[in-house]
């Protein structure tokens, strides 16, 4: 995923942020089609119609936060979106362990994430719209992954969301007219959203929505041992101590019991 976003940041130059995101949405969706082939039965009802608002509000969030660290050092961004997870993990709450163990993940994100109330106030929108997305993508990708396979949904949803957003690829005109930028942009949607997405899909199904939420704030703590083992960046001491933080909120939450999935159709 962070390579993805490497390679994002890279094409920003050559094509608006929400048009990277679109461009990622399609990579995505031809990806997972060509993959899953989704059977029929997925393709109607309410399934299709889940799959659809899922797929739109997943692609919605990554142009939001392309939008967001467009505008915004992409500290700033990333603590302003887990503000979607950490909140999604508090309305799952249930003892004051669970209370703690979410304070020290958000002291952690804020701490690693090194916040500052900097950039346009435009920016500072597009990232709380983007943690508000991000805690719809866990509502609604919980409900995706116990309805059915959720990775056929996530297909069906991509596609749907590629059709919706289709006026943003006028915003990736110069990235058409080079092989080796378009194919970068593919493979943002592979990096970036088939593997993470599909996992996602994967754990979704064993863990509650409250547990899932917390373990997602382990991200800035990837991000940060990603950087120290490839880029040599040595974490401050504030850094450091929110990944302790992070560690210890998320070894403090209390173990769930997995929710059911429900039944898989036939076909």
């Amino acid at each position: 995923m962070y390579a993805g976003a490497a390679i994002a940041v890279d094409l920003f130059g050559h094509a608006t942020p929400a048009g990277v995101a679109w461009l990622r949405c399609l990579g995505a969706a031809v990806v997972l089609v060509a993959w899953r082939r989704p059977p029929r039965v997925a393709w109607r009802g309410r399934r299709l119609l889940l799959a659809c608002v899922f797929g739109v509000v997943t692609a919605g969030m990554n142009v939001l936060f392309y939008e967001a660290i467009a505008r915004l050092p992409l500290g700033t961004a990333v603590a302003l979106e887990f503000a979607g997870p950490v909140v999604v993990a508090a309305v799952g709450s249930r003892t004051r362990r669970d209370v703690l163990a979410l304070l020290l993940v958000a002291a952690g994100v804020v701490a690693i994430a090194d916040v500052q109330l900097s950039g346009s106030a435009l920016g500072v929108l597009f990232a709380l719209g983007a943690a508000a997305a991000w805690a719809a993508y866990i509502l609604i990708g919980k409900r995706v992954a116990n309805d059915g396979d959720g990775i056929d949904s996530l297909a069906i949803g991509f596609a749907a969301a590629t059709v919706l957003l289709s006026p943003l690829a006028f915003g990736t005109g110069e990235l058409w007219s080079s092989p080796r930028m378009l194919a970068l942009g593919i493979g943002v949607g592979v990096l970036s959203t088939v593997v993470p997405y599909a996992l996602d899909q994967v754990v979704l199904r064993r863990l509650g929505q409250a547990r899932f939420a917390v373990l997602l704030a382990l991200l800035p703590v990837t991000a940060g041992v990603t950087g120290f083992l490839l880029l040599h960046q040595v974490p401050s001491l504030p850094e450091a101590a929110g990944t302790l933080a992070v560690v210890a909120g998320v070894a403090l939450r209390r173990r769930e019991t997995p929710s059911r999935p429900s039944p898989e159709p036939p076909g």
